[in-house]
């Protein structure tokens, strides 16, 4: 069984909005903060906003004003609200469940791919 899915990639143009979700087993969403990540193409994946149980996200600055992050508890799943794109937030996305002892889970990634 899959812990995580993603879903919601695709291409878009400059300055477009896209929105990402990720499906989650339970005992992953009820117990983890969530994550999501983004690898641009030969680069190492980054982080770009969590979430913890209580539905408190956080952002980093490259995405901060841009992405919004929330929980949907009924379905156990987390979406990524990105607006204003740009090319360099091509990539592909994943969803990361920060697991007890230091462990992560990942998702097998989106491909987003922004471009004229």
């Amino acid at each position: 069984q899959e812990q995580l899915v993603e879903s919601g990639g695709g291409s878009v143009q400059p300055g477009g909005t896209l929105t990402l979700s990720c499906a989650a087993a339970e005992s992953i969403f009820k117990n983890t903060t969530l994550a999501w990540y983004h690898q641009a193409p030969g680069e190492q994946r980054e982080l770009l906003a969590y979430i913890k149980q209580n539905g408190d996200p956080t952002y980093t600055d490259s995405v901060k004003g841009r992405f919004t992050l929330s929980r949907d508890s009924a379905k156990n799943m987390v979406h990524l609200r990105m607006n204003d794109l740009k090319p360099e937030d091509t990539g592909t996305y994943y969803c990361a469940g920060f697991l007890p002892f230091g462990n992560t889970a990942w998702g097998q990634g989106t491909q987003v791919t922004v471009a004229s």
